[in-house]
């Protein structure tokens, strides 16, 4: 059985947010408590299949494992719910908004139930007619921004018990006549603080862009062209936005539905709250993230151990489903259809800086491609072993899957997804998804107001080893947050302990296509940027990651956004970080 070791970070994580408590709001959970009320209600699943009812116990203590160990977590909902009362363990929702009042409003009822629980929605409000279009019974509509910000005052009011808010992703079409006002909607700080928006961005577009040419703007009611517009003015306008605050990212629909599982079922229209899960309307994934970190045994990836932690993952997901109380019967009936799960990756980073390889290099690419794709491999082994157990996933025999090029009888529609893993990172003491380390010294504010400082462990065993882990070298660390330019420290050592403010853009951008590669879903992933980056700068980043099979990409500019939660921790007031802020 794994000894918990847990950084004092972890312990304050966890007690704030998802350790049990008492009617008078006392700590009443141990860490080892949580993962073992995890592991065990997850494990009950198995008792609904004929090859696993007599395995409910071994399964209970291989779960227990894999979470004690910090091999692997699951999204924050199944870590707080799994054996409690509200028992919600998906961390991604799409709803769908139609053209039609009692639409609109019940999508916001839904959406209010599903972030109580502590999971994030996505939708597309392209359906909507816009800003002063007829409405047959009288008068004018107010367009889809305006119910964006309804939503939005909704979801500040909805929290659970203080442990998490449910946060959205706003969508809006490229070709919607109110596209312009959408770019610009969070021109100006605290408007739609509980969302993040994106341009569903087509390959037409692209092209029209590419060839400075004009593109149509067609009505959602009619389905008439209303306007012609420049594709350049627009998608300039989207860069120049992106480079002021961060927002609006942009995801490539296009892309997306030419991976779509089940094309029969729908298209998809929307991703969820941090734009990594493209989903059907009504449908819902759950998510958990392998420890890179744990996976490095004498700067070696110890393969071995790599396969059977995606094994029990994927087995530990798949029970997920079964477990899980969904708000809505609509969540049921389309999740049960496809049982999409989402195995993905957390301490990359900190993987490279074990291996000895920089980030920002060829190898680090190569690196990136090799683990994923092993990841990728063995998730779809394991999904095929559960068919053999448990049958393929229902929707199997209308899916993309069920054709002569392929033939593979799955037991999930979608294996793999790269989360942002903002906690749950934190609990695992490891860099978050697939992005390079923020700083080496830095400091973190969580949602509840308390600050957690960070040195980075492994920088500090290498200066230690090297006889630096002294007090003037640490105050230039923590003033800085890079040790790039500490001559003091031998080269080596700077190459590899490169962070974010160190990287070239196009790294980032070729990261994470490298990734995409070999991931079923899409990638939570920001491209930071220095303070003095340019809005062609941006322009570069969204067609390389178009140019590069990339599902969808955001940026963000050093400096750019009021209320950052991570910062040097020399330069508190500083705004200077990234924009995927602790929402899974």
């Amino acid at each position: 059985m794994p000894r918990l070791n847990l950084s004092k970070n972890a312990l304050l994580i966890l007690e704030q947010r998802y350790l049990k408590r008492d009617k008078k709001g006392k700590v009443i959970e141990k860490p080892e408590e949580l993962f073992r009320r995890v592991a065990k209600n997850l494990a009950q699943s198995d008792a609904n299949y004929k090859h696993s009812k007599n395995n409910v116990k071994r399964t209970e203590q291989e779960f227990y494992n894999l979470m004690a160990s910090l091999d692997f977590l699951p999204n924050s909902p199944t870590l707080l719910n799994a054996g409690r009362k509200l028992q919600q363990l998906a961390a991604c929702f799409v709803l769908p908004i139609e053209d039609d009042i009692s639409s609109i409003f019940k999508t916001l009822h839904d959406s209010a139930l599903i972030h109580r629980t502590g999971a994030g929605t996505g939708f597309n409000f392209s359906k909507l007619r816009p800003k002063g279009d007829i409405i047959e019974s009288a008068g004018f509509t107010s367009g889809p921004v305006s119910f964006m910000k309804i939503f939005d005052a909704a979801t500040e009011q909805i929290k659970l018990g203080g442990n998490l808010r449910g946060a959205n992703m706003g969508i809006l079409n490229i070709d919607h006549p109110d596209i312009e006002e959408f770019i610009r909607v969070k021109s100006r700080e605290n408007v739609l603080t509980n969302f993040n928006v994106s341009v569903a961005i087509t390959g037409n577009f692209m092209e029209a862009v590419n060839n400075n040419k004009d593109y149509s703007l067609v009505s959602p009611r009619t389905k008439k062209n209303v306007k012609k517009e420049s594709a350049r003015r627009i998608f300039g306008l989207i860069c120049e936005q992106a480079w002021l605050n961060g927002d609006p990212g942009v995801i490539f629909i296009d892309r997306i539905n030419e991976f779509n599982p089940t094309p029969k079922l729908g298209v998809i229209e929307s991703t969820d709250s941090c734009g990594e899960q493209p989903l059907l309307p009504y449908e819902s994934c759950n998510l958990g993230s392998v420890n890179l970190s744990n996976m490095v045994k004498n700067k070696r990836i110890d393969f071995e151990k790599l396969k059977k932690t995606i094994h029990t993952a994927i087995h530990f997901l798949d029970n997920v489903i079964d477990m899980c109380s969904y708000p809505l019967e609509e969540n049921r009936k389309i999740v049960d259809k496809n049982r999409k799960i989402g195995l993905g990756i957390m301490g990359f980073a900190d993987m490279l800086v074990k291996l000895d390889i920089a980030y920002d290099s060829e190898e680090g690419l190569k690196k990136a491609e090799e683990v994923m794709k092993f990841i990728s491999k063995e998730a779809d082994k394991a999904s095929a072993e559960l068919v053999e157990k448990r049958g393929a996933f229902p929707s199997w025999a209308i899916s993309i899957y069920n054709d002569k090029s392929k033939g593979e009888r799955l037991r999930n529609a979608t294996r793999t997804t790269i989360a942002p893993t903002g906690t749950i990172s934190i609990i695992a003491d490891v860099s978050s998804g697939i992005e390079p380390l923020f700083a080496l010294s830095y400091s973190r504010r969580t949602l509840e107001g308390k600050t957690l400082v960070y040195f980075d462990k492994n920088l500090k065993r290498a200066l230690m080893e090297n006889r630096l882990y002294n007090d003037e070298i640490i105050e230039r660390i923590t003033r800085e947050g890079s040790i790039k330019n500490i001559e003091e420290i031998p080269e080596e050592i700077r190459k590899i302990f490169v962070v974010g403010s160190d990287i070239a853009p196009e790294w980032h951008v070729r990261m994470q296509a490298a990734f995409q590669k070999y991931v079923d879903n899409g990638i939570s992933k920001t491209v930071t940027l220095p303070k003095d980056a340019t809005v062609e700068d941006v322009e570069k980043i969204f067609l390389m990651a178009f140019e590069l099979g990339c599902k969808g990409i955001s940026v963000y500019r050093y400096g750019s956004r009021e209320g950052q939660v991570i910062y040097l921790s020399s330069r508190r007031d500083e705004q200077i970080t990234l924009s995927n802020f602790l929402k899974k």
